[in-house]
């Protein structure tokens, strides 16, 4: 007969989860990436709206993951990597803009953060997630 805890392996159950931060101010987008992220049970996910918002999370929390619009309101999601390798130089960093500007991809790059052009995919972005596990 099967015990409750026989259903989770041991060995993912001891793991500890991801720990995720997504950034966006459009509300309908960063709430579907949260719950499709959230889907994933080796991610614990935070959200955040406001770049102020987050950068108050980043002092708090450290963060294997930090997913962020570029465009945050009067703030740029670049000033966001900054302040996340500033804390935790190991965060993988993944941006995002609806526009595909050079300028901004280049910095991006510089900064080690992977630049992406809207819409962004939830698959597309768990698997750079796993792909940083695997390195």
């Amino acid at each position: 007969m099967a015990t409750p805890n026989a259903e989770i392996p041991p060995s993912q159950a001891d793991r500890p989860r991801r720990q995720i931060l997504v950034v966006d101010d459009d509300l309908s987008l960063l709430d579907a990436l949260q719950r499709a992220l959230s889907d994933d049970p080796d991610l614990e996910v935070t959200a955040c709206s406001t770049f102020e918002e987050a950068r108050i999370r980043l002092r708090e929390q450290r963060f294997d993951v930090m997913i962020a619009d570029v465009r945050l309101g009067a703030f740029n999601g670049l000033q966001l990597v900054v302040l996340a390798r500033d804390v935790n130089h190991a965060t993988q960093v993944i941006v995002f803009s609806g526009y595909d500007d050079p300028v901004l991809r280049a910095e991006a790059e510089h900064l080690g953060a992977i630049y992406l052009v809207k819409p962004v995919m939830a698959g597309t972005l768990l698997n750079l997630i796993r792909s940083k596990e695997r390195a």
